[in-house]
């Protein structure tokens, strides 16, 4: 397994998220947090931009910290339309006064999203307790409705769990499979997949989508310049960019070099210079290379729109 990368750097999320989590789980558990800001609040070149995760695999945010009641950031997956059908996007999102896995595993299954892209693929409910020991991490169901799949199909169901996986996984910042418990015992399967030796992560290049932006987050405000970073498996670690203007038009593009390609999903970072632009509501998107020239599925691309002051 790839070693696992910190991921606190710029990266924004909103609290809307958080907020959700804390009113279906408020009350169960005490919370490990970090202190990241809020999208809404401006960055670039100000010197008062928040600090929240970087654009790295995800899956390093520390536990076992004291709660100090100062909101925390964490790496929630969730489900959007890519070339090669539905794929997992990550988004962070802020929490404060509940354990972070029990936020990470209400936020998953609420499907309360920033982006309006994305979405999850969950039935409606939640987890009885979501636990962390030396060895593993479990999720306990409150009944009987989630051991099968009910109404999703066996596609959609694996990718649930996936969801569930690599959030909790990256909230922890440790691969450790996910145990399943129910009435007291291990449960032999999750939404139909089994799960009787522990659910572990798909490789990332069969379930994520092959670009994914993190910062700037959905609603972000930057002034002057800001800094667009997420992770990518593109052509030769080409990942394009552009600046849409409300109709749609590009008024600033280019591209970043990711750290690598083929394999995994790797970081990538870029400087956007929008000094001279009018103020108002813009969209960055950053996508895949496309060696084919059109003649295949298309390339991955994710959108966040920001606001330019």
């Amino acid at each position: 397994m790839n070693p696992l990368p910190h991921p606190f750097g710029r990266t924004l999320a909103a609290l809307g998220g958080a907020v959700l989590a804390l009113g279906l789980l408020a009350g169960c558990g005490n919370d490990d947090t970090k202190t990241a800001g809020a999208a809404g609040t401006p960055t670039g070149d100000a010197s008062t931009a928040p600090t929240s995760p970087a654009a790295s695999d995800g899956v390093s945010a520390p536990t076992g910290e004291p709660s100090t009641g100062t909101p925390s950031a964490i790496p929630a997956y969730y489900v959007g339309k890519t070339p090669q059908g539905d794929r997992l996007f990550r988004e962070f999102t802020q929490v404060s006064g509940v354990d972070k896995l029990v936020a990470a595993a209400a936020a998953v299954t609420s499907g309360s999203t920033v982006d309006p892209d994305y979405r999850t693929v969950w039935p409606q409910g939640r987890f009885a307790s979501v636990t962390q020991s030396a060895d593993a991490i479990t999720v306990t169901l409150k009944d009987d409705g989630w051991l099968q799949a009910g109404s999703l199909k066996p596609a959609e169901a694996r990718l649930a769990v996936q969801q569930l996986v690599y959030t909790l996984q990256g909230t922890i910042g440790k691969r450790l499979p996910i145990k399943v418990d129910y009435a007291g015992k291990p449960a032999a399967t999750l939404l139909g997949v089994d799960a009787s030796a522990g659910l572990k992560a798909a490789p990332e290049l069969d379930v994520l989508a092959l670009v994914n932006v993190t910062e700037p987050a959905q609603g972000t405000v930057v002034s002057g310049s800001f800094t667009a970073e997420g992770r990518a498996s593109s052509f030769e670690a080409t990942v394009p960019w552009e600046l849409r203007d409300a109709s749609g038009k590009v008024v600033k593009k280019g591209f970043a070099t990711a750290e690598g390609w083929a394999d995994k999903l790797y970081p990538w970072s870029t400087k956007v210079d929008v000094k001279g632009l009018a103020p108002g509501s813009y969209t960055f998107v950053a996508r895949t290379d496309d060696p084919s020239d059109g003649e295949g599925a298309g390339p991955t691309q994710d959108t966040k729109v920001i606001t330019v002051t």
